[in-house]
C-alpha cells in the first residue's frame, strides 16, 4: 500500500526546492536573462518559470528586484514588454481553461494527492497556483514600469496596454444586450436619459474591419471575472451550471440581502487580485501634483468610466458590503480567539487575511471614489451662488453610484460599519495595558470614505445628523484627532478630520444637537461631561492649544466650525466659556497677529461666534458673555491696535522675559555660593551671610509683590471685580535709591523710536520671518466685527461694575442671573439671516487629498512585500525615520520571542511620510 509513496521527494509538500528557487536568481537561464538576452519570442519557454517557480507572494517580491526590472528596461525594453504580455495571455487562457480554478488546497483530499503527485513527477498543473503567479509577477513589475515612462504615459506604454490590433471581419457580430442589473440605485429619471443616450451607440454599423481589445481592457476584465470567480473567490455552490463567473455581490448589506455563503477561505485570493487592481491604479503617484488633473491615469479612467454597469454596481457593492461588515461578528478561528487576548499581535505575527482584505477593499475604494483627474472631474451644476460640482455616470460611476444611494436601511448599514471600526479604536485608546492590542490598521480609509459619502450623497449626511448615533461618531472621530495629534505622520489625517468637522458643522441639523449630551463610551483622559457643544469646545481648545503651532493649517477650519455652532450654543458650562475666552486671548496677542498672513482670519472667526452668540442666544449663555465682559479690555485694545503698538508690546514681553531669565539666573547662582558657603564657613559665620543676602534681595521685593497677568492662561469666571486694576489699586513697596536707578535703566532700554520698530518689523515677527506693515495691518484691523460686542460691553459693563461695587457676598451668582435674564433688543441690530461657511473643494485640497490616501496606501504597503518600495514616488515626498518602540511592547515581544524560540531580529522600522 505505500508503493506508490516515493522514496525521495523532489517537491516536497507541493512546494519546489529553495535550489532551484535561488538559481532562478543566480543562473544564467534566469531572471539574468531577462536584461542579457535580447528579443527572446513570446512562444520561448523560458516565461513558463516566471507562473509555476514560486509559491507565495512573498517569493515573487524578494526574488524579482526593482533593480532587475529596471535594468532590463534599459538594456532589453522588448524583453519587459514581451514577459508582460506572455504573462498576461497566460493569465487569460487560465481563466478560460477548465483545469481553473482547482481543489481548495485546505481540504486534506487535495493536499494528500498533490504530495504523492509531487514526489513521483506526475502531478497535475496547479492552474490556481498560476493565475496567482501571474498576478504576482504584474504587481511586481508594473510600478518599475510607471516609474520609468513618468508622468506621461510613453509609447513602451502605449503600445504595450493601450494598442488596438485590426483584424477582418467575416461576418457582423450582434450588439450582446446588457443583462438586468441584480439591482437598481439610480433614480429612474436618469436611466432613462442614459438608455437615450446610448440608444445610438447600441445600433450595429457595418465594418470590413474591427479592433479587438487591447491588452489594457483584457487584463481589466480577467481582474473583474477573477473577482466574482466560483472556486477561486466565491463559494463553489452559487456556481451555476458550467459558468464559473457570476457576478454575485460578496457579502450580505447593500444591494444583496442574502449571503452568497462561507466564502472566507477566498479572502487571500480576493487580496491577490484587488492587490493587482491597485498597483494599476497606482499609475497616478509617479505624476507630480502639478500634473496630477492634466495628465490622468489612462487605467483609473478606463475602471471608473468603461466598465459596464453590471460591473461597476457589483464591484462597488462588494468592495463597500466587506468594509462595512469589518466590525461584525467574524468565524470563530485561532486568530480570531487569539485576537481578544493582550499583546496577541505579539504572540501571533501572522498576517489575518480577513484584515488584510477589509484594508484593501477600503483602500480600492476610497480610491475610485476620490479621482477625479482629466474627464472624470466632477460636472458644475447650477447658476451663481447656486453653483456645486456632482459626478454624473460618465465622469466617475463609482462616485455617481454612491450619491444615488437612498434607502434608509443602506444608510443604516454604512453608519453602523463607519461607526463599529471607529467605536473598535476608541476602545484600544482606552485599554489599561499600552499596546496591548493593535491599532485598526484600515482607521484612516475608513474616515476618509465617511468624509466621500457626506460630500457625495447628501441624504445620508442628513441621516448621519438626523440618528442619535450621528453626535457620537462625532465624539469618536474627535476623540481619534486628539489621540493623534501629537503624532507628525497623522497630521493628515488630522487635517482630514478638522474638514468634516467644518462641514458638518454647516448644517442646522448638527447645531441642533449640540444640545444633548454624549452618549457614547468615551476613553477617561477624554471626559465628556455637559453637553455635546461644550465637548465640543474642549476638544477644539485641546487641539490648538497643545500643538504649538505645528497644526497651523488646521486652526481655520475648527475655529470656522465653532463660529458655525455658535447661533445654537446653548448654557454652555464655565469651563467651556472661559476655554474660548482664552482662545480669543491667544488669537488677539500681538506676537501671534503679526508672526504670519493667516493668523488675523483666526481672530475675524472669534469675533464672529462671538457675535453670533450675542444676537442669537444672549440670555442663554451668562458665562460666556461673564467672560467677554471680564476680557473687555482686548476687545477695546483690538480697536486701536496699529502696528507700532503691537511691536513695544512684542518688545515689552521679550524685555520681560529677559528680565526673568536674569533673575532665574542670578538665584540660582546666589543659592549656590550660599551653599558653598555654608558648608566652609563656621558656624559664627552664617548669620551674617544669610543677612546680607536678605538685604540683596529687597532690592527686588516690588518685582516680587506685583501681581502679574497670565498672558497665555486668559481670564477665568471669579467673583472678583471685572473692570481692569487701575496703576492705585496695584500694590507696590517703596523702592530704594538702587531699585530706582535700575527701574529708570530698564525703561530706557526697552523704549523704542520709530527706525528701531521699522527695523524690528522687517526682521519678520514669529518663525517664518514673517514681515508685517502698516497698510496690511490696516487692512485687517479695519474689518474686524468688533461693533456687536463693543455694544454689548458699552451696554452690560457699567451695570454688572455698579453690582459688584453694591453687593459683597454672592456677587458672582447675582451677575450670572442678571446676564441671563438681560436682553439688548433695543440695543443691538437685528440677527443676519445664518450664512455658514462650507468647505468648499478646490484643485489644491482634491491634490492634497489624493496625495493623503496614496500616502497611506503606500506605507501600509511598505510590509511585508513593499509593492512600491524603492520606486520614484512624484505625487508626494517620503521620509523614512526610525521611531524606538515602547519599553513594555519591546519586554514583552522579546520574552514572547524567548519562549517561541524567536530573537527579535525583526525589529520593527516606523516610517514616516512627509
Amino acid at each position: 500500500m505505500f508503493s506508490k509513496i516515493p522514496q525521495r521527494l523532489t517537491a516536497p509538500l507541493g512546494l519546489l526546492s529553495d535550489s532551484e528557487k535561488l538559481a532562478f536568481r543566480s543562473q544564467p537561464g534566469g531572471l539574468q536573462k531577462l536584461a542579457a538576452v535580447r528579443n527572446i519570442p513570446e512562444t520561448d519557454g523560458y516565461w513558463n518559470q516566471y507562473v509555476v517557480l514560486f509559491d507565495s507572494a512573498s517569493e515573487v517580491f524578494s526574488l524579482i528586484t526593482p533593480n532587475d526590472i529596471r535594468r532590463a528596461l534599459l538594456e532589453a525594453p522588448e524583453n519587459v514588454a514581451t514577459l508582460i504580455r506572455a504573462i498576461s495571455l497566460r493569465l487569460f487562457n487560465l481563466i478560460s481553461d477548465h483545469t481553473f480554478p482547482g481543489p481548495s488546497s485546505t481540504s486534506v483530499s487535495a493536499f494528500a494527492t498533490s504530495f504523492i503527485k509531487a514526489g513521483t513527477g506526475t502531478g497535475e498543473r496547479n492552474a490556481t497556483k498560476e493565475v496567482l503567479n501571474c498576478l504576482r509577477v504584474l504587481q511586481r513589475v508594473l510600478p518599475v514600469v510607471f516609474e520609468t515612462e513618468g508622468a506621461e504615459s510613453g509609447s513602451f506604454e502605449v503600445d504595450v496596454f493601450w494598442k488596438k490590433v485590426e483584424v477582418d471581419s467575416m461576418e457582423e457580430q450582434p450588439v450582446p444586450q446588457t443583462e438586468s442589473p441584480q439591482f437598481v440605485i439610480e433614480d429612474d429619471e436618469d436611466s432613462e436619459d442614459e438608455a437615450k443616450s446610448s440608444a445610438p451607440q447600441s445600433a450595429p454599423t457595418p465594418h470590413l474591419k474591427k479592433q479587438l481589445p487591447s491588452l489594457g481592457e483584457r487584463l481589466f476584465s480577467s481582474i473583474i471575472d477573477l473577482l466574482f470567480c466560483c472556486g477561486f473567490t466565491l463559494p463553489m455552490q452559487i456556481q451555476k451550471d458550467h459558468y464559473k463567473i457570476n457576478y454575485v455581490i460578496w457579502e450580505k448589506g447593500i444591494g444583496s440581502m442574502v449571503d452568497p455563503g462561507p466564502g472566507h477561505q477566498y479572502d487571500s485570493n480576493k487580496t491577490e487580485v484587488l492587490r493587482l487592481l491597485l498597483v494599476l491604479l497606482s499609475r497616478q503617484i509617479y505624476v507630480s501634483a502639478s500634473s496630477l488633473f492634466s495628465k490622468p491615469s489612462m487605467y483609473t479612467l478606463h475602471l471608473v468610466q468603461k466598465l459596464p454597469r453590471r460591473d461597476v454596481l457589483t464591484l462597488l457593492c462588494s468592495l463597500l458590503n466587506t468594509a462595512m461588515n469589518s466590525p461584525q461578528a467574524q468565524p470563530i478561528t485561532i486568530n480570531s480567539m487569539a485576537g481578544k487576548l493582550p499583546y496577541n499581535h505579539l504572540v501571533f505575527k501572522g498576517e489575518d487575511p480577513r484584515v488584510n482584505l477589509v484594508a484593501i477593499c477600503f483602500e480600492v475604494l476610497v480610491v475610485l471614489l476620490d479621482f477625479q483627474s482629466g474627464s472624470a472631474r466632477d460636472v458644475v451644476v447650477g447658476t451663481n451662488e447656486q453653483q456645486m460640482s456632482a459626478p454624473t455616470a460618465r465622469t466617475n460611476e463609482f462616485r455617481y453610484f454612491l450619491m444615488k444611494l437612498h434607502r434608509t436601511q443602506d444608510f443604516q448599514f454604512v453608519l453602523s460599519g463607519i461607526l463599529g471600526i471607529m467605536e473598535q479604536e476608541v476602545m484600544n485608546m482606552n485599554n489599561i495595558l499600552p499596546g496591548a492590542r493593535r491599532a485598526t490598521p484600515y482607521i484612516a480609509e475608513n474616515i476618509v470614505f465617511f468624509w466621500k459619502m457626506i460630500e457625495l450623497n447628501k441624504r445620508f449626511r442628513a441621516y448621519v445628523l438626523d440618528s442619535d448615533q450621528g453626535i457620537d461618531l462625532i465624539a469618536y472621530l474627535l476623540c481619534y484627532n486628539l489621540e493623534i495629534k501629537d503624532k507628525p505622520q497623522q497630521h493628515g489625517i488630522c487635517r482630514a478630520l478638522s474638514y468634516i468637522v467644518q462641514t458638518l458643522s454647516a448644517e442646522p441639523t448638527f447645531g441642533q444637537r449640540l444640545t444633548n449630551p454624549i452618549r457614547a463610551s468615551l476613553p477617561s483622559k477624554f471626559p465628556a461631561s455637559g453637553t455635546a457643544a461644550d465637548f465640543l469646545i474642549h476638544a477644539i481648545y485641546s487641539i490648538v492649544a497643545t500643538t504649538s503651532g505645528q497644526l497651523n493649517s488646521l486652526y481655520p477650519a475648527l475655529i470656522i466650525a465653532l463660529s458655525n455652532c455658535a447661533p445654537y450654543f446653548r448654557n454652555l458650562s464655565v469651563t467651556s466659556s472661559a476655554r474660548l475666552v482664552q482662545l480669543f486671548t491667544s488669537f488677539s496677542s500681538p506676537l501671534f497677529l503679526l508672526s504670519d498672513e493667516g493668523h488675523p482670519r483666526l481672530l475675524f472667526f472669534m469675533l464672529e461666534m462671538f457675535n453670533s452668540v450675542i444676537l442669537h442666544r444672549l440670555s442663554e449663555n451668562p458665562n460666556l458673555i461673564h467672560g467677554i465682559l471680564a476680557a473687555h479690555k482686548t476687545f477695546e485694545d483690538l480697536g486701536t491696535f496699529t502696528l507700532a503698538r503691537g511691536l513695544r508690546e512684542i518688545r515689552r514681553v521679550q524685555v520681560a522675559k529677559e528680565d526673568q531669565a536674569r533673575k532665574l539666573s542670578l538665584d540660582d547662582k546666589r543659592k549656590s555660593r550660599r551653599v558653598s558657603r555654608e558648608e566652609h564657613a563656621p558656624e559664627e559665620k552664617k548669620n551674617l551671610v544669610n543677612n546680607e543676602n536678605e538685604n540683596d534681595t529687597d532690592e527686588n521685593s516690588a518685582a516680587s509683590q506685583i501681581p502679574h497677568s497670565d498672558h497665555d492662561g486668559g481670564p477665568t469666571i471669579t467673583t472678583e471685580p471685572v473692570v481692569s486694576p487701575t496703576p492705585d489699586s496695584i500694590p507696590s513697596a517703596k523702592p530704594s535709591e538702587k531699585s530706582k536707578g535700575k527701574m529708570k535703566q530698564r525703561r530706557s532700554s526697552s523704549s523704542l523710536d520709530a527706525g528701531s520698530l521699522e527695523r524690528m518689523a522687517a526682521a519678520g515677527i514669529g518663525r517664518n520671518g514673517f514681515v508685517p506693515t502698516p497698510e496690511w495691518v490696516a487692512s485687517w484691523q479695519q474689518g474686524l466685527p468688533l461693533d456687536i460686542v463693543m455694544l454689548m460691553i458699552s451696554e452690560l459693563l457699567p451695570k454688572v461694575q455698579e453690582m459688584q461695587s453694591s453687593q459683597k457676598a454672592s456677587s458672582a451668582s447675582t451677575i450670572l442671573d442678571f446676564l441671563g435674564s438681560v436682553t439688548l433688543v433695543d440695543v443691538l441690530p437685528p440677527a443676519p439671516p445664518l450664512s455658514p461657511r462650507r468647505f468648499v473643494w478646490s484643485d489644491a485640497s482634491i491634490v492634497w487629498l489624493t496625495s493623503l490616501i496614496w500616502g497611506e496606501i503606500f506605507v501600509r504597503g511598505m510590509t511585508p512585500l513593499g509593492v512600491w518600495n524603492s520606486t520614484n514616488i512624484r505625487l508626494f515626498y517620503v521620509k523614512h525615520s526610525h521611531n524606538q518602540q515602547r519599553q513594555i511592547t519591546e519586554t514583552v515581544s522579546n520574552v514572547v520571542g524567548g519562549l517561541l524560540g524567536r530573537t527579535n531580529s525583526d525589529t520593527s522600522v516606523s516610517r514616516t511620510r512627509a
